[in-house]
């Protein structure tokens, strides 16, 4: 039923996670301000203007979809931009500057390497785990080949949990058939949901991006997720691969 996430997806997920980040300061760890955002979007957007290209790393078909443009500072420095924001990655933060909408609209927006900790922490143990046992240690199954799982198991005292960046709340970790370990945005798309009235929204579309609809913040780590009579579900894992 399961298997095991590779060693390349490890190391993407702990380079997502700035292999222990160094930041320090009090400006590093505060939320991105909108001039920040405003300041690499300027720059970003003349870079595109005058290359016709965007300032992204290079990526395979294995980084996650949020995760793809990471914007590469050093491509905009020193022309288009002094320096990287002092909250972001390249300067010891806790913030992965990234772009979203590339094709039509490029946005500047930011992974909170936080997240991206605490979901690399997990996912190494349940490596670890299938490494041992031929399957999952599950707690509760979920729609679509998703799981929660047993952190006693995983030798997990505490849960893990990560701080909506939306709403505030403190969301669930969950796992996919294959042992992949991603946040569980649930309650942030019912609310969106909610608010968001009358939905016109196309059967089994992915509904992550209304999320993003203003905020600066990506839902990294997630898997997709449609609607189904007016709430949130989990596209099947099985569709996914």
């Amino acid at each position: 039923m399961t298997r095991k996430l590779g060693i390349v997806s490890v190391m993407i997920l702990l380079l997502l996670a700035g292999c222990m980040y160094p930041y320090a300061h009090k400006e590093h760890t505060a939320p991105p301000y909108p001039e920040q955002l405003a300041m690499v979007q300027e720059s970003v957007d003349r870079f595109h203007q005058e290359t016709g290209l965007l300032p992204i790393k290079t990526f395979d078909q294995d980084t996650p979809f949020y995760h793809r443009y990471a914007i590469d500072f050093n491509q905009l420095i020193p022309r288009y931009l002094s320096d990287p924001p002092a909250n972001s990655f390249e300067r010891g933060g806790p913030y992965r500057y990234v772009l979203i909408n590339v094709e039509t609209d490029p946005q500047v927006k930011v992974i909170n390497l936080r997240h991206s900790q605490t979901v690399a922490d997990l996912q190494l143990r349940v490596n670890a785990y299938l490494e041992r046992h031929p399957f999952l240690p599950i707690d509760q199954m979920l729609e679509g080949g998703y799981f929660t799982l047993n952190y006693k198991e995983l030798g997990l005292k505490k849960v893990p949990m990560v701080q909506s960046p939306y709403s505030g709340e403190y969301l669930p970790l969950i796992v996919d058939q294959r042992g992949e370990v991603g946040i569980d945005y649930r309650l942030d798309l019912y609310q969106r949901l909610q608010q968001k009235q009358p939905l016109d929204i196309k059967e089994g579309e992915d509904i992550r991006y209304l999320l993003t609809e203003g905020s600066p913040f990506v839902p990294a780590h997630s898997f997709p997720y449609a609607v189904q009579d007016g709430e949130p579900v989990l596209i099947p894992s099985w569709e996914r691969y």
